[in-house]
Parts: C-alpha cells; sequence; structure tokens
C-alpha cells in the first residue's frame, strides 16, 4: 500500500521508506529514465493515461498507527515525550526542551555567517515573497462594512490567527524556500506567533534555514520534527505553546499527523506527490524543458513530471536531451525512477486539446512554454499555478518570483487554492440592525422560524417588531 505523501519543496524524507519497492531500487541503481510516450489518437489513451495519473489515497494502517500512538503519547506526556521521539528519530540526545529551541539570537548569527551572495538571494526572495502577499491582502482582505437604505450595518471584520506553526522538512534536504513561503504570508496577514519546527538529524543545523527564519520573522523556533512536532504544535507542551494553525510539507508521518490533529487545530492540506506539467509548442529549447521536467522529479521517486506537445517531433528531442542531461545530475536515480515510474511524454491533436487534458489532470505546476501563452492560458481552469512563457521555469516561482508554492496537488486544484495570506486570517460577519431594519427583518425571521418550530426564534424576532 502506498502511503499518501506531502509535495517536496516540500520533502522526501520518507519516500524510500514508504515506497522502496523494487522497481524503484532498481531504477535507482541504473539511472535510465524511460517516460511513457503517449500520443492521443491512440485507442487505449484514456486508459494508459488514468493508469499513469492514478494515485492511491488509500493510507497505510501501519504508519496511521504509529502516527496515533506518537501523538497520544505527546499529549499525555507532553516535553518529555517529544524529548524521547526526537532522540528515536532525529539520533539528536538532549536532557531538556532547552537545548531544541533556536533563539532569535542562534538565527540571527546564522544569517550573518551566510556568504553575501546567499544572505542577499534570502532577502530578495523575501522581498518579492512578502510584496505579493501584501498585495494578495489588499484584494479582499481587509475589514469591511457597509450600510442599507434603513440603515442596517453588515460586513465582515478581518482578524490574524493568534499563533500558527510552520513545519519545515529537514530530512534529506534543507528547505529555506519553505520557511519563507510559510511564514511571510503569516506575517503580512498580521500573525502574532509564528513558531517554527525543524527537524535536525544528529543536531546537524541547516544555517540558511536558521537565516531564512531571522528573515521572514519566526517568533520561536524548534529543532524537532515528525510526528512529535506536529502533536506538540497542535496539543502544546511546557515548552512548545500551543497553536491555531499548522501549515508546511513534510514526510508521511508528518502529513498522517497533520490529518489526525485536524479538527484540534486547523492545517494547510494533505497534499500528493510534487507534479509538473509542460504544455509546449516545440519552440521552447529541448533541454530547458527536459531541466523543467527533471526539476520535479528530482524531488522524489513519486514525483510526476508531464509533456503535453502537438509535435512529434518535438518530443524525440526532448527524449534526447533528458537522455543527454541525466548523467550529470547530481539526483539523477531518483529524476530516473520517478520519469520512468510516473513520468509521460504526451503527442496531442493540437494545444487546444493539450489544454482540454491540462484541465482533467489539474497538476500543481503548469508551464506554456510557448511562443504564445497568453493565448492558451484563458482555456486552462485547474491548476496550483501556472507559469507563463518559456522563460518562466518552474524553479523561480518555487524560490523568489513572489506567490506562495505551497500548491494543491493530485488534481486537487480543481476546488483548492495556493496558501495565501487568507489562510492566516478568519472573518467574523458584521451585523448591527437597525430599529427600522428590525421591523422588516423581524416579520421575515418570525415566519421562518415558526415555520421550522423554533418558538425562541420567532419570539426574539417578533419583540424587536413595534
Amino acid at each position: 500500500m502506498i502511503t499518501r505523501l506531502p509535495r517536496s519543496k516540500r520533502c522526501a524524507a520518507y519516500a524510500s521508506e514508504t515506497i522502496g519497492g523494487p522497481i524503484f531500487r532498481f531504477l535507482a541503481m541504473t539511472a535510465t529514465a524511460a517516460p511513457l510516450r503517449l500520443a492521443t489518437t491512440q485507442p487505449d489513451f484514456e486508459a494508459r493515461l488514468a493508469e499513469r495519473l492514478h494515485w492511491s489515497a488509500e493510507e497505510d494502517a501501519a504508519i496511521e498507527q504509529r502516527v496515533r500512538g506518537i501523538l497520544a503519547d505527546v499529549r499525555a506526556r507532553g516535553d518529555a515525550a517529544v524529548l524521547e521521539y526526537t532522540a528515536r528519530f532525529d539520533s539528536l540526545q538532549v536532557d531538556n526542551m532547552a537545548a531544541l529551541e533556536l533563539t532569535a539570537a542562534e538565527l540571527k548569527a546564522a544569517f550573518d555567517s551566510l556568504p553575501s551572495e546567499q544572505r542577499d538571494a534570502l532577502q530578495q526572495a523575501a522581498a518579492r515573497i512578502r510584496r505579493h502577499h501584501e498585495w494578495q491582502k489588499k484584494q479582499g482582505g481587509e475589514t469591511a462594512t457597509w450600510r442599507d437604505e434603513d440603515g442596517t450595518l453588515l460586513g465582515q471584520k478581518v482578524t490574524p490567527l493568534d499563533r500558527v506553526g510552520i513545519y519545515v522538512p529537514g530530512g534529506k534536504a534543507a528547505y529555506p524556500s519553505s520557511v519563507l513561503m510559510n511564514a511571510l504570508p503569516a506575517h503580512v496577514a498580521g500573525v502574532g506567533q509564528i513558531v517554527m519546527a525543524v527537524p535536525t538529524p544528529g543536531g546537524v543545523k541547516n544555517p540558511l534555514v536558521l537565516a531564512a527564519a531571522h528573515v521572514a520573522g519566526v517568533t520561536r523556533a524548534f529543532a524537532i520534527g515528525g510526528a512529535q512536532a506536529i502533536g506538540a504544535l497542535a496539543y502544546g507542551t511546557a515548552s512548545v505553546p500551543r497553536v491555531d494553525k499548522i501549515t508546511g510539507p513534510g514526510n508521511a508521518y508528518v502529513a498522517s499527523a497533520k490529518r489526525q490533529v485536524f479538527g484540534q487545530v486547523g492545517i494547510d492540506m494533505i497534499a500528493g506527490p510534487s507534479e509538473i506539467l509542460v504544455l509546449a509548442d516545440g519552440s521552447t529549447p529541448p533541454d530547458w524543458v527536459a531541466m523543467d521536467l527533471f526539476s520535479q522529479a528530482e524531488h522524489d521517486e513519486l514525483a510526476q513530471s508531464i509533456l503535453l506537445t502537438p509535435d512529434a517531433a518535438y518530443i524525440d528531442r526532448v527524449q534526447a536531451a533528458i537522455g543527454r542531461l541525466l548523467p550529470a545530475m547530481p539526483r539523477r536515480a531518483i529524476i530516473a525512477a520517478s520519469l520512468t515510474g510516473r513520468g509521460a511524454l504526451i503527442h496531442t491533436r493540437s494545444m487546444e486539446e493539450a489544454c482540454e487534458i491540462a484541465n482533467r489532470i489539474a497538476p500543481e505546476h503548469l508551464e506554456i512554454s510557448s511562443r504564445e501563452p497568453h493565448r492558451w492560458e484563458p482555456l486552462l481552469k485547474h491548476a496550483g499555478a501556472i507559469f507563463l512563457g518559456a522563460y518562466t521555469s518552474e524553479s523561480l516561482g518555487d524560490y523568489c518570483a513572489g506567490p506562495n508554492h505551497v500548491l494543491p496537488t493530485s488534481g486537487t486544484a480543481r476546488f483548492s487554492s495556493p496558501l495565501s495570506v487568507y489562510d492566516f486570517q478568519k472573518r467574523s460577519s458584521l451585523i448591527e440592525v437597525s430599529q427600522a431594519g428590525a421591523q422588516k427583518l423581524g416579520h421575515i425571521a418570525r415566519v421562518l422560524a415558526e415555520g421550522e418550530g423554533l418558538q425562541a426564534h420567532a419570539q426574539a424576532a417578533r419583540m424587536r417588531v413595534e
């Protein structure tokens, strides 16, 4: 049974643990990539595409059970349980939680220790992400009211969450970009406290992650990870404050823990492996497209990279580029497993048909690698993020373009949206009925309440009617 993994800019820390099948081990050794070649004219195209897109939403019962035990233990024993699981899973043995808290001074020191190029890149990326989310907040995230003709006031009161937890992966790789993408919209929304949890296996702390937390305005940070970190954030311990919402990616255990604590706290989403879909008219250098396909495939073996194009010869050129470029990639074994296991190069009848198929797939990242991207964009309805034109690589969106890189996967872009400033705010309705308004509304409410058999409701409304 395959465990539902999180988006990996997001993290593939448990990919090998949760999939580990023989085909993936074989591909990891051979490092050759053979994406499935399909054409929409094939009589079995629909069935073969559906097979390639299939992603099991079933939960791994063993992981669910283990996570349930960890959460119950953290809820009951608090810090002691967190320390025990941190020692067990991260090989980090400490005597108390104070040793796991990353102080503001430590975050600042990490920032100061970076090469100037990395400091500048962090600050420039943060500025762009902050500016985008500040713009987003102004589009509808403000308190506003209006009055109707009888003086009744209606509107909404928008308030930030008091305290949020952001989970930052720290297993196979470090993700400072995830710190920026989760903390900055929370900061812009006005969240009072932003608490970061990041695993540091063996006690190794990544300075770029700590520096990103400093730049993004993280309030408190703890060197804890896994299901125990989610439990600590959801329930609170003597050392870790309880939060109102948890965002951010993680491994299969983190995803399971987020699912199980939902209701105690809010969560952003439970997502699947990372995805990219490229719509190409054949005008983009094939090496660029091949590398864009790699950019998602390198996250983990279950990531999905798909090319849709009406140009059959272009598919040959992209396939050749894949074979030529793959041997030089440091994560070539993961890329090869991903492309062979879940990748596809699809020949369509037209760009219009390619757009129609893209809407059915509803990918996380959708690149329009075309001379006329704005011609095709109106035809696209479902995608986490749409990247327009050959120069707009998905990787720019991942790090520094501005819009959030935490996106819906596994077809959920049909009904859900990227992480945003709105995820860190809540809305309260404002209603102030005038004396004149009560005469009209009271009658309507009384009639409907009596129809429902709720006499106290009816009487409360009747009392306001002169």
